[in-house]
């Protein structure tokens, strides 16, 4: 059952039940006030009998020291019909309770006469044959007897109106429930269109349609509910692009690494075919095992890259202060020998947060592209020195650069922006994948600077004590 149905339904139970008693006790109200007015007129009214009775006894000849039941009776029929066309239901008994005169049509039953005494006045309603009387008790003393005035006052009407007003209730009450239900439907469309809207928008993202929002239409509590689903869709399409990123990155991966191996693989199945199958004199067997040997050299590090890479994303570093002063050492020992550029190196003091390992791993491989993308004599900076937000190792070429558009996937695994002249420099795309991988794990980047045709500039900056500190 959907929900607008469940509050409308529960809506108007609740108005139901409560137009209900409400009516029943408005209706009853009037009805009792009217009933306790009708009530105490009659008792004025046996009250008033009462005196006249008393009265009429005192004009009674002299004679007759004690009232007789003639005379009560000859009085009691002229109470009754009071000098009007209209008679009215009184009776008279005796001290003994005896009936001396019933006016007609006056109820049977001595359960109000058997209750009446002289200190107190008394009632009933009664009902006789789809009428309603107010039946009234009080004692008369008229010369020195004691007797028992009964009056019967017709209320009938008294409750024809509550019958009537609980008729005209119940039309106004169904009448109040079409009308409610009307409305409340109304009401309970318009509160719960924001939870169709997001059931809607969640259909359309189940399909996959991840593009879709659903329409905020108040600012309550269910306004709210759809700004957060829509953050939470946002959250949510941020992170399948990020999904859908990393798995083309793979699958690219996949058929970059399956192309790396192909060529290597197949210089080193031909040549060796070659050896195998033919004689060749000593210059060609030199030159096959030479190709060999270069690609299977080259395979080999492709390997130990892709090993690194695995390894630094699941390593746990510590890190400790280390000074400066030690990679560039380190660096000068590793390319101090080689001839074929020139290497310059120049820092600043200072102790940095690092993994020494790691942080030396990054430096050869940034070194080692450097002297990829220069010719034989050229210049490679190596500088490092103290900036505001840390320490800052730079390498600078004077090579063949980077183009512009290339330089946000250098760091992607297999990625060569020049693929023929990396490989016949042994490269494989892994050397800067891997120092990206180092990097983030030290809460750092690269940041590439390059012109193509005048060289590049590769840095990365570590958190370094201050210069009080040293």
């Amino acid at each position: 059952m959907k929900f607008s149905i469940k509050l409308l339904l529960c809506t108007i139970m609740i108005l139901a039940i409560a137009l209900g008693f409400s009516g029943y006790y408005f209706v009853n109200f009037v009805f009792e006030t009217s009933l306790n007015r009708e009530v105490n007129q009659a008792l004025d009214e046996n009250s008033i009998l009462g005196f006249a009775f008393e009265t009429a006894a005192l004009n009674v000849p002299a004679k007759y020291d004690v009232l007789s039941n003639s005379s009560i009776e000859q009085i009691a029929a002229t109470l009754a019909t009071g000098g009007h066309s209209t008679r009215r239901l009184i009776r008279l008994s005796d001290e003994q309770k005896e009936v001396l005169f019933a006016s007609d049509g006056f109820v049977d039953g001595n359960d109000l006469l058997l209750k009446t005494n002289e200190s107190t006045k008394t009632y009933q309603v009664i009902e006789r044959e789809g009428s309603y009387y107010i039946q009234t008790g009080v004692t008369v003393n008229a010369l020195d007897r004691i007797l028992y005035l009964e009056t019967m006052k017709d209320v009938s009407e008294v409750f024809r109106e509550r019958a009537l007003g609980f008729s005209v209730y119940r039309r106004v009450t169904l009448l109040m429930l079409v009308l409610g239900t009307l409305i409340m439907n109304f009401i309970a469309s318009w509160l719960t269109k924001p939870i169709r809207l997001l059931t809607r928008a969640t259909r359309r993202m189940a399909t996959g349609d991840y593009d879709y929002r659903a329409r905020q239409v108040s600012n309550d509590e269910l306004g709210q509910l759809t700004n957060d689903f829509n953050k939470m869709a946002n959250a949510l399409e941020e992170n399948i692009n990020k999904l859908e990123a990393e798995l083309k990155a793979r699958e690219d991966f996949v058929a970059a690494f399956a192309h790396e191996l192909k060529t290597p693989l197949t210089s080193i199945i031909g040549y060796a075919d070659m050896l195998r199958s033919r004689k060749l004199n000593e210059e060609k067997s030199f030159l096959s095992a030479n190709y060999i040997y270069t690609e299977g050299k080259r395979l080999e590090a492709m390997s130990f890259r892709l090993l690194d890479i695995i390894v630094t994303k699941r390593l746990e570093t510590e890190f400790q202060m280390v000074p400066a002063d030690s990679f560039f050492h380190y660096l000068r020992d590793m390319f101090g020998t080689d001839d074929r550029l020139l290497y310059q190196f120049q820092h600043e003091p200072a102790m940095v947060r690092a993994e020494s390992n790691l942080i030396k791993t990054v430096l050869v491989n940034l070194i080692d592209n450097a002297g990829k993308a220069s010719e034989p004599g050229s210049l490679i900076e190596i500088n490092g020195y103290r900036e505001e937000d840390g320490y800052r190792f730079a390498v600078r070429d004077h090579g063949v650069g980077i183009p512009y558009e290339e330089q946000a996937k250098i760091t992607q695994a297999f990625y060569m922006v020049d693929k023929s002249r990396a490989r016949s420099k042994n490269g494989a795309g892994l050397g800067l994948a891997l120092c990206a991988e180092i990097l983030l794990l030290h809460d750092s980047k690269l940041e590439i600077e390059s012109t193509p045709g005048e060289g590049s500039l590769i840095s990365f900056v570590l958190w370094a004590e201050s210069m009080e500190e040293l």
